[in-house]
């Protein structure tokens, strides 16, 4: 699924953000991402999805070398990725149904389509009963729900979470990895970006832990 041979980025002369970093996560994965602020987490997912290029080293995602693909095709690589931030990144101007809608129209689905698909991922995240309200009336828990729900839409692969329970309170946070687990087992490909030890530790799952930059180390979490 995803390959990272030698990457290293930088920013600026003198910050290291990613020191030749080597990794292989496969088909089906739920994998954690975790490190202290600055540990270079974040920077990594974004390498995936493209939109930072690294300055040496091959990424692949799916057998496709992103290091070497034009700015244009980027945006067709992203279609099979499926992106979930901390500060949930909705639309305020628009209802939570047309909020998950809008990957779809993006990519020139029906009508008929969103319609179908919309409704598929409200009921997943529980949230159907809410598909006409904005998002400055829901919880954190909820808009955390709608932007995973958008990440769903086009059915990925692969879904990246970066920080999703980072403004959440402890029983929130409970409820949006129960999601990503059962997300998971239905057959997406789940990478989590954390400082959550707390959660983390209870999945028991492969722990990919940077420092600094650099791979410290990578095993299950117990």
């Amino acid at each position: 699924m995803i390959q990272m041979f030698h990457v290293y980025k930088y920013y600026g002369k003198e910050h290291i953000a990613l020191e030749d970093i080597n990794l292989k996560i496969e088909k089906g994965e739920f994998v954690f991402l975790v490190g202290s602020s600055g540990a270079g987490k974040s920077t990594l997912l974004k390498l995936i999805v493209g939109e930072e290029r690294a300055e040496q080293g091959q990424i692949l995602i799916g057998g496709k070398n992103i290091s070497r693909l034009k700015e244009t095709q980027i945006p067709f690589v992203r279609r099979n990725l499926g992106f979930v931030f901390q500060d949930f990144k909705l639309i305020q101007r628009k209802t939570v149904f047309e909020n998950i809608a809008l990957p779809l129209e993006i990519v020139g689905a029906s009508g008929g389509e969103i319609r179908k698909r919309v409704p598929e991922v409200l009921k997943m995240v529980q949230l159907e009963h809410r598909r006409d309200k904005f998002p400055p009336f829901l919880s954190g828990g909820e808009q955390q729900r709608v932007a995973i729900a958008r990440a769903l839409v086009n059915r990925p692969p692969l879904l990246l979470a970066d920080e999703p329970t980072g403004n959440l309170d402890e029983l929130l946070s409970a409820e949006i990895m129960e999601l990503l687990k059962n997300i998971h087992i239905s057959g997406t490909t789940v990478i989590v970006a954390t400082h959550n030890q707390q959660l983390m530790t209870k999945m028991g799952r492969r722990t990919i832990v940077l420092q600094n930059g650099k791979i410290l180390s990578d095993g299950t979490s117990a």
